[in-house]
């Protein structure tokens, strides 16, 4: 891809945009068909089902980003999509294109919320049931084996996980945040999934 002589014309131009740009470099990573005004919207577009979006890009190739240029940068339901090396190469590079000072918002389920409604039986009132209306789920094991397996699923993390992927890719300040809260305007009701029970805001 990045050796492609039509996306590299793409890339210059966008990259002349985001420098022309006044205001924050807001990148929306792996945003599917949510389209956010104001952001870089960024998907490898693997469903073909996302009709707006800003770069078509493969996350195991580095970001077409200079160092240090970028301020926000939101993710909602994707590190659980990629093998934990994976996303210790794409954090790394967050971390790359990442201002000092710059935000990272990480937004996933919460393998701690799911082994919880297991041990207490609870799963007709997980939020992933609630939300995608799974009501042929018989059982919580059927529930906390489709939480690993279902959907593209490759790591789940709770927040002792999370926390120690995000200091092994060199982020040091890590606060955890509550859906849709956050102390930068920016970064506020973002999430659109109830599932969404594990955030994380980082600072470089």
């Amino acid at each position: 891809m990045p050796g492609n002589t039509k996306v590299k014309g793409h890339l210059a131009k966008l990259n002349e945009k985001i420098k022309a740009k006044k205001g924050s470099v807001k990148l929306n990573v792996g945003c599917g068909t949510d389209y956010k005004k104001g952001w870089v919207n960024i998907d490898n577009n693997s469903d073909n089902n996302i009709e707006e979006l800003d770069l078509n890009w493969d996350l195991r190739n580095r970001l077409p980003f200079d160092e240090e240029s970028v301020d926000f940068i939101f993710n909602e339901h994707l590190l659980e999509h990629l093998t934990v090396k994976e996303t210790l190469t794409v954090l790394k590079d967050f971390m790359r294109v990442l201002r000092p000072g710059g935000v990272l918002r990480i937004a996933m389920p919460d393998l701690e919320k799911v082994i919880d409604d297991y041990l207490k039986n609870d799963f007709k009132n997980n939020p992933t049931v609630k939300s995608f209306g799974l009501e042929f789920v018989k059982t919580r094991a059927e529930l906390i084996n489709m939480s690993f397996r279902w959907w593209g699923h490759k790591w789940l993390y709770d927040w002792e996980e999370l926390e120690r992927r995000l200091k092994e890719a060199g982020f040091r300040k890590i606060k955890r945040a509550r859906l849709g809260k956050s102390k930068y305007q920016e970064l506020r009701n973002l999430e659109t999934r109830d599932e969404s029970l594990l955030i994380a805001e980082v600072i470089k």
